[in-house]
């Protein structure tokens, strides 16, 4: 039976040492949660119920939101289960198909992110040409890319991940990720890693490269530009994304710096905030950011919400 409990299961250990502040953490990850669902949801209606607001800036951010739902679906349900259960358990299907809903929504933050970036950059670098440029076939090919592109790279990881022979079932975290599974094997994981640096290149660094090149695009044309007006609607636009990226980025950072560290070598308190900032922070600030920022979406927002109150 014990054979047959390590070859099917794996044990969150972070749990074991939270007891009656289990019940705290279970409020609090549950108010965080409806928040999310909330706000996310509230910036997606604005958006489509709004014909006004059908341009590829605003499409590209309720994409946002929706991927800000999509990644809290795969963390929040599981975690406050097991944040109320004495029983940490989950089975291997159920911890991969975290594992590719976690990985999948963090790649797809950092495309979406890219994809706003270059919409910027061809609406302040390029503004003449922008129409022409952005049109919706492109802006729907774009948005393909976006989710198709981590989905198959992150698929193929999870695979290598899947066939490895494993010599343990204790992950020390809240949630399954690839990593803490891959430290299990019994065998070589060079092609892990190897395949993991490659994925984090493709859809972590160079994305970053990328905005990181738009931005100073960006700041040189307004240095030149002559007009302020010009100079304070450019910055304007822009800076939610900056916000979101700065965000997300260091959230990002913090996790992956975490995942390098072994067991034991930091406090449990840093492990998750370490482990669950990415996860939460940006779903949780994104809808404020660009709620409160961009006023077409902020009146929007207060009109379905005058309506929802009358109704």
């Amino acid at each position: 039976m014990e054979n047959e409990t390590l070859s099917s299961y794996f044990y969150f250990t972070s749990f074991n040492s939270q007891a009656l502040t289990r019940y705290v953490f279970f409020s609090l990850g549950l108010m965080l949660y409806v928040s999310i669902v909330f706000f996310n949801t509230f910036i997606i209606a604005a958006i489509i119920l709004d014909t006004s607001l059908h341009k590829p800036m605003y499409i590209l951010i309720s994409c946002l939101s929706a991927n800000a739902l999509y990644g809290s679906f795969g963390l929040f349900p599981r975690l406050l289960l097991d944040l109320h259960s004495d029983i940490h358990t989950i089975s291997h299907s159920a911890c991969f198909i975290q594992i590719f809903i976690i990985y999948t929504y963090a790649s797809y933050e950092f495309t979406l992110l890219t994809a706003m970036a270059y919409d910027r950059y061809i609406a302040i670098c390029q503004p003449l040409q922008y129409h022409s440029i952005m049109t919706s076939k492109w802006i729907s090919f774009i948005i393909a890319g976006v989710w198709i592109y981590p989905m198959f790279t992150i698929g193929v990881g999870l695979f290598l991940t899947v066939r490895l022979p494993l010599c343990g079932n204790k992950i020390v975290k809240l949630y399954c990720s690839n990593w803490a599974i891959v430290r299990l094997s019994c065998v070589s994981t060079t092609v892990n890693n190897l395949y993991g640096f490659f994925v984090t290149a493709t859809t972590v660094f160079i994305p970053f490269a990328f905005i990181l090149y738009t931005y100073v695009q960006i700041l040189i044309i307004c240095q030149r530009s002559s007009s302020a007006v010009c100079k304070q609607k450019a910055l304007h636009t822009c800076l939610p994304h900056i916000v979101s990226f700065v965000n997300y980025s260091i959230a990002l950072f913090c996790d992956i710096t975490f995942s390098r560290y072994k067991p034991g070598e930091l406090p449990e308190i840093v492990v998750v905030i370490l482990s669950l900032e990415f996860l939460i922070i940006p779903p949780l600030l994104n809808p404020l950011v660009y709620g409160l920022n961009f006023p077409e979406i902020r009146r929007k927002m207060s009109r379905v919400a005058c309506e929802g109150t009358q109704a």
